[in-house]
């Protein structure tokens, strides 16, 4: 993704930033607004509290700056889903509104449930979208896997599986760049007929879709380049992803503690499995653009999220577009 998805007049796509949302709220949020803006040329507006939100901007000497939605409530980082949808006058909320109606992209580090429902409430679904899906592109030795879906669906049917398989495709070949993209569905076994129901009835579906699909791949796979697109379920998928920043975290220290490595060397490789680097997780198969980025994300991650946001809005059609091909039947 690059400078190449902007307006006509070359500005960057705006993104509207939930600046109340996520563990830090707008001490990094703020921040990372006047990041986005100051390093991507992103504009972005704020929607939160004015009086925290203005108070931040003094701190970094950017009153004026970027402009600010007041939105009273907070939803909290507890909330898992409907309730999020029903308080209107929350920053989640109306960020989302005003990104509506502006055709601008959101950004919220809040509860993924929250943002997830608020979303869709918001936004709607494409035709033919059963459930949209978190994406998130994880560096290999060969260029990135796609994980769909990191988080947005704990309980999904197989037909949802099927279908998330659809915009992992899409998403690898328009995003990524991937001409053909190749899909596994991620189980314990390579052999076909392997896993729990849920994934034994997805994987009698998967190759009447409109993908290449590989068959099953297991955990050591997700990294190893094996598939362009690895499809499971939200719950999975997010245990998944937190693993692996673990294992990275973890596996690096140890490295650093043998003294085999560069520290420097190890830190570049460790920053590819950050929230710094990624930017968090595209929620697709929504009319508009939805990044959720993560809780505990910093001024960096925020506005990684942010250029992520902008360039998936400015090729939004050819990511979550028409998924009549996809439709399970």
């Amino acid at each position: 993704m690059g400078d190449e998805r902007r307006t006509a007049d070359g500005a960057a796509r705006p993104v509207v930033l939930d600046a109340m949302g996520g563990d830090h709220g707008p001490a990094e949020t703020v921040a990372g607004a006047l990041k986005a803006r100051r390093e991507h040329g992103v504009p972005v507006v704020l929607a939160g509290r004015a009086e925290e939100i203005d108070r931040e901007l003094r701190r970094h000497g950017a009153v004026g700056r970027v402009d600010v939605l007041h939105a009273d409530e907070v939803v909290p980082m507890t909330e898992t889903g409907a309730g999020a949808a029903a308080r209107p006058g929350t920053s989640l909320m109306a960020g989302c509104e005003l990104a509506r109606r502006a055709g601008a992209a959101f950004v919220s580090a809040g509860s993924t449930g929250a943002v997830v429902t608020a979303a869709v409430r918001t936004f709607g679904r494409r035709e033919g979208v059963l459930r949209p899906a978190l994406a998130v592109a994880l560096p290999t030795p060969a260029g990135s896997t796609v994980l769909i879906d990191a988080g947005g669906t704990a309980d999904p049917t197989a037909e949802m599986l099927a279908q998330f398989a659809v915009l992992g495709a899409m998403y690898a070949r328009n995003v990524l760049g991937v001409p053909d993209p190749s899909v596994g569905l991620l189980s314990i076994g390579s052999e076909g007929g392997k896993g729990n129901r849920l994934t034994r009835d997805a994987g009698r579906l998967l190759p009447a879709m409109p993908v290449r699909f590989h068959g099953n791949v297991e955990g050591h796979d997700v990294l190893a380049g094996t598939v362009d697109v690895v499809v499971t379920d939200g719950f999975t998928g997010n245990v998944v992803l937190k693993n692996i920043e673990g294992c990275v975290r973890t596996t690096l220290g140890l490295v650093a503690r043998a003294g085999i490595a560069e520290p420097g060397r190890l830190d570049e490789v460790g920053r590819l499995y950050t929230a710094d680097t990624h930017g968090g997780a595209a929620l697709l198969g929504l009319t508009g653009t939805v990044v959720v980025a993560h809780g505990s994300s910093a001024s960096a991650a925020i506005a990684r999220a942010c250029r992520v946001a902008s360039d998936l809005a400015a090729g939004q059609d050819v990511v979550s577009g028409h998924l009549a091909a996809g439709t399970v039947t």
